[in-house]
């Protein structure tokens, strides 16, 4: 799903960050490093984090384009510098439908580039001269990397808790979006209580963005996600639907049962079960709670014209079906 398309004001600034982030991965003196960087990038992606710090940064009365390009460049070099790792732990061979840095370049330049990529996302934050910026940043960092070492930890722990599970995205997906809003709002000088507020916008946005990511590891095919359908389980990452999906004892038996060595007739047999179980519905309805909140944090914002298209992002997140 695209969303640059609701805003035209803003392509223009959307075109550059990307012709910098293209910069950014081609600096390294390594030629596989750029190679590998470069591959990853040009797979695509949504450029859901570098696009809230564009429209956040404009809620200001004078918009600062060259900080909040650099915030922009640094938060999405950190989110490719996750999914390289992400990929390792998780020995993923396909990303977005295309082979992945690990599956082409092996785990160890995959992990180097993963390394390469944080370390360019630092070199940019040392432009904006903002020492909340920097600490937000930081901070959100070191969560993201707990969150990953969580959840190599609960692989195919089939009796940890939902809240375990809302804290993992937390900090896996959520807080990086969260803090896209939040450097958008420092950026724009904004009074302290309302970057702050748009930190908060940002977090429900992320659990309900992860929440459906973990949705359609279920509900869709993998032409469309990119992906097998029922990989998370497969790889042993207990999701929302599956939490839904083990309230039926029958279920739950058979899903506790999955291992790395299941095979995947078995795994397309759950697939189906617990899409027809009703968990794919409880688990949208978590996501548009979560949705709806971040809908009222806008409300304080007023009818500002840059308000409009942080609400047309929220529509369309609600019926994200890729």
């Amino acid at each position: 799903m695209k969303f640059n398309f609701l805003y035209p004001s803003v392509q223009k600034d959307i075109d550059k960050i990307e012709n910098e982030l293209k910069i950014a991965v081609s600096e390294a003196d390594a030629e596989t490093t750029s190679e590998s960087a470069l591959h990853l990038l040009t797979a695509g992606g949504k450029r859901i984090r570098p696009m809230f710090v564009c429209l956040t940064a404009r809620l200001g009365n004078t918009p600062n384009f060259s900080a909040a390009q650099d915030a922009a460049v640094a938060i999405e070099l950190i989110h490719m510098a996750s999914i390289v790792h992400d990929d390792v732990v998780d020995d993923a061979e396909l990303r977005r439908g295309r082979p992945t840095i690990k599956a082409i370049w092996g785990n160890h330049i995959a992990m180097y580039t993963g390394d390469f990529l944080f370390a360019k996302s630092l070199e940019y934050m040392t432009r904006i001269k903002n020492e909340k910026a920097h600490l937000l940043l930081s901070r959100v960092t070191v969560e993201l990397a707990v969150g990953e070492i969580e959840q190599i930890k609960d692989k195919y722990d089939f009796d940890q808790s939902v809240r375990a599970y809302l804290r993992r995205i937390k900090r896996k997906t959520a807080l990086l979006i969260a803090a896209s809003c939040g450097l958008g709002g420092i950026i724009a000088e904004l009074p302290e209580k309302l970057d702050d507020k748009l930190y908060l916008f940002g977090y429900y946005v992320g659990m309900a963005f992860q929440i459906t990511d973990d949705i359609l590891d279920f509900s869709k095919d993998e032409k469309k996600i990119g992906k097998p359908a029922g990989e998370d389980l497969s790889q042993g990452n207990v999701t929302l639907p599956v939490f839904f999906a083990m309230q039926d004892p029958l279920l739950r038996k058979r899903i506790r049962r999955v291992t790395e060595e299941t095979p995947k007739e078995e795994m397309n047999h759950l697939v189906e079960a617990i899409r027809t179980s009703g968990a794919i519905e409880k688990s949208e309805q978590v996501a548009t709670n979560y949705l709806n909140k971040a809908a009222s944090i806008l409300d304080e914002f007023g009818n500002q014209k840059e308000v409009k298209p942080l609400r047309q992002i929220i529509k369309m997140l609600d019926k994200r079906d890729y």
